[in-house]
This record gives structure tokens, C-alpha cells and sequence, in this order.
């Protein structure tokens, strides 16, 4: 039998667009259970609550019945975006009625609803740099130029943006958005101070652009008196887009994540997503509302926050202990990641992970991808969430090895 040239019939999105590296590599290390994996932001299974959601899951079909299996609106059940509503007032001040707030499949759906919805080919979207690759990803395959602009341990430099956006503006380019992960950033595990968040927004006004608040880890905070206020909860003009999502404070698998803007550009994503998806799944919406209202994502959270906040200091200490003078870091208060630079730009991380996951048995994220002007090769995302702190010494260890005999 003779295939057809399937190649020929791609296109042109399908032709460039490449594999997730974070993905091909989760598929790969599950094939190999020597190996201790730093990759993948993966919450521990330990905080999942499954016998409260095995409980809700049938409380909810027998309660709701076929409405609970059935079809839903596009938008998102009402009950569940009214939930939602109040949910984000109690825990991120954020103001928004139901009519403000759409339900997507995950924040990944939502980072792709905003792109088709606001990017053409050749309209520049501004992130951090570094910045979360599976949204430079949406954007890019909708034809965004992106233009990422440095962090440091406060966040986005915002005195930076403010000249590049001049000059953007100035050169006649679209910019349509500025894109950052105010909390617990990933990778880099920064969070903008309050500062920062105000001339960010004082920027947007200024030079009339939209600013998306991606908001997944806000709840997993290690440190007193961090500052983790919303963007949205300080916009005064609706230019913000805030997207968030259960997946690190429920349940991943549950996919259901959900975006608030301004109810015009909401009846917006609501069309484009019709022709994505017709809705998020209508039985996990209701879990997740009755989740919320039962306080099992507010223990959930709890029960986690301490959990990784241990995870957090034991990998802090291996790095200090295992790789001091080797690498460079900023110390997360938030999230699941610390990103490490290895001082020597000679050492290639993408180059060398089969080098690390052969020979030390040592898994990572090449820090390469989430860097939008190709520099960062020397650096790897290291998450701690889902290890254990046995795995993170022992892991850690290995990487000193394996950076080290690279570098020779």
C-alpha cells in the first residue's frame, strides 16, 4: 500500500507550527521511571481532592440531572459564572458580573481565543522576557511579531516597555497587547510589585493598548505580605483581560479556566469560541462551582501552599548547595518554578537535555523557548511542585554533575 503524501495537504500553520517541547518531553519521561523530572508545571497529586470531588461529581448529575450532561451556552452556565463572579470578588477584589466573565477549557483555550480574537499576521504583542512559551505559541501562530521586554525580581521593567512602546507607536507598528503573569511568574517565578503594576497600566492608557493579566498562581504564595493585587482589580478604563484557571488550585484534568473583560470584548470571545470548541465541558463547570462553594479550593489550597512552599526552600538549599557559583536565580515567593542560568553562556540547555536525561537521568525545561529573542539558551525551568523533596536533593545533585562535566 502506498500512503499519500499527507505533507502536501497541510497548511501553512501546520507546516511551521513545532512541537511543545514541555509536552514531548512529559511523554517521554513517563517512559522512563528512573528518571527524577524537574519539567512540566504538574501540581502533586497529593493535594487532589479526590474523594470531595468523587462526591460533588455524583452530587452534581444526580442533582442536575440531564442538564449536567447536556449541551451548555458558549458563554458558560450562568450559576457557574455567577459563582465565579463571587469567587474572584472574595479572593482577587476583582469586580465582574456574570456577564463579564466567559468560561474557557483551561487558560490555554483562553490564551488562544485571544489571539485569534485580537492578532492579525504582523500585529506586535509585547510579553515579559522570559515569559510562559505555550502563549507565545498561541500568539505566534496566529502571525503575532513578539516583542519581549526584560524582568528582573520585581517584575516586567516597566521603564523599558515605556521606550520600546514609544518607539513601536512611533514606527507605525499594532501593538495590540502587553502580555505578563504578574504572580509567581513562569518561569522565572517573579512578582511585580505594586509599582510596577500602576505605571503598567499608566502605560496602556498612554499609548491606548489592551494589557492580559494571565493570574494562575496567585494563590500559591509563600512569603507574608507579598504583593499579589490583581491588575484588574486596579483598572480603572477596562483595558485589562484577566485570565485564570483551577488547574493548580483544584484539579488540572477538571479543564476548565475562565477569562473577565469588558462585556463587549466577552461577546467577542464568545463568538470565536463557538467555532472553537461550542463549550467548556458542562459537567465539569458545575464541579468546579460546587467546589467553590463547598470551600474545597480554598483547602485544596491550603493543604498545598505549605506543601510547596517546603518543596520550594529544599530546592533552593540543593541549588545553593549543588550549584552554587554555577548558576544564577531569582528566589520565587510564588508559583512552581525557579529558572536557572547557568553562568557559563557556553553551556547549551537544549542541546545537551539527552545528555541529562541518559546519562544523569535528570529531567528539565530548556529555558531557550520561553525566551522571545532567542537568548536564554543557557538557562532550564525547574519545577518542585511534583517531586518529592528526596527527588529534588537527588535531582539536584545530578544536575551539578551534569552541568559541570558539560562545561569541561
Amino acid at each position: 500500500m502506498v500512503l499519500p503524501d499527507f505533507a502536501k495537504y497541510y497548511s501553512d500553520l501546520a507546516k511551521k507550527i513545532k512541537a511543545s517541547e514541555i509536552r514531548e518531553l512529559l511523554a517521554l519521561i513517563r517512559e522512563r521511571k528512573d528518571v527524577i523530572s524537574f519539567a512540566g508545571g504538574i501540581p502533586d497529586p497529593a493535594i487532589f481532592p479526590k474523594e470531595k470531588l468523587a462526591e460533588i461529581a455524583k452530587y452534581v448529575i444526580e442533582t442536575y440531572g440531564d442538564d449536567a450532561l447536556q449541551y451548555s451556552e458558549t458563554k458558560g452556565i450562568i450559576e457557574v459564572r455567577e459563582t465565579l463572579s463571587d469567587f474572584v470578588l472574595r479572593y482577587r477584589q476583582i469586580t465582574a458580573d456574570a456577564d463579564e466573565i466567559i468560561i474557557t477549557t483551561g487558560s490555554q483555550s483562553a490564551l488562544d481565543i485571544l489571539a485569534r480574537t485580537h492578532v492579525n499576521p504582523g500585529d506586535v504583542v509585547i510579553t515579559e522576557n522570559p515569559t510562559y512559551l505555550a502563549a507565545l505559541g498561541a500568539f505566534k501562530n496566529n502571525g503575532a511579531k513578539i516583542v519581549g521586554i526584560p524582568i528582573d525580581e520585581k517584575g516586567i521593567k516597566t521603564d523599558v516597555l515605556e521606550q520600546k512602546l514609544k518607539s513601536l507607536i512611533e514606527s507605525g507598528e499594532r501593538v495590540k497587547f502587553i502580555y505578563v503573569v504578574p504572580v509567581g511568574q513562569n518561569p522565572a517565578g517573579t512578582t511585580m510589585d505594586k509599582d510596577r503594576k500602576q505605571h503598567l497600566l499608566e502605560l496602556a492608557s498612554k499609548y491606548d493598548t489592551l494589557i492580559v493579566e494571565d493570574d494562575p498562581y496567585s494563590y500559591i504564595i509563600f512569603e507574608p505580605n507579598v504583593e499579589v493585587a490583581s491588575l484588574k482589580s486596579m483598572d480603572s478604563e477596562n483595558r485589562v483581560i484577566y485570565i485564570s484557571t483551577v488547574s493548580k488550585i483544584l484539579a488540572p484534568g477538571l479543564r476548565i479556566g475562565w477569562m473577565i473583560a469588558h462585556p463587549e470584548l466577552i461577546r467577542k470571545f464568545e463568538l470565536v469560541k463557538q467555532y472553537i470548541d461550542l463549550h467548556s465541558p458542562t459537567l465539569n463547570q458545575y464541579i468546579v462551582a460546587e467546589a467553590i462553594k463547598r470551600g474545597v479550593i480554598t483547602e485544596t489550597v491550603s493543604k498545598a501552599v505549605p506543601r510547596y512552599r517546603r518543596k520550594r526552600d529544599t530546592m533552593i538549599k540543593a541549588i545553593e548547595e549543588e550549584l552554587g557559583g554555577l548558576v544564577r536565580f531569582y528566589k520565587p515567593v510564588g508559583g512552581l518554578f525557579v529558572l536557572t542560568y547557568v553562568m557559563d553562556e557556553r553551556f547549551l540547555a537544549d542541546s545537551l537535555l539527552g545528555k541529562a536525561l541518559m546519562e544523569y537521568k535528570v529531567a528539565y525545561v530548556p529555558g531557550g523557548s520561553f525566551h522571545p529573542d532567542g537568548s536564554g539558551r543557557n538557562s532550564m525551568r525547574l519545577n518542585f511542585s511534583y517531586p518529592s523533596e528526596e527527588q529534588i536533593m537527588e535531582g539536584v545533585r545530578r544536575l551539578g554533575l551534569f552541568i559541570r562535566s558539560s562545561l569541561k
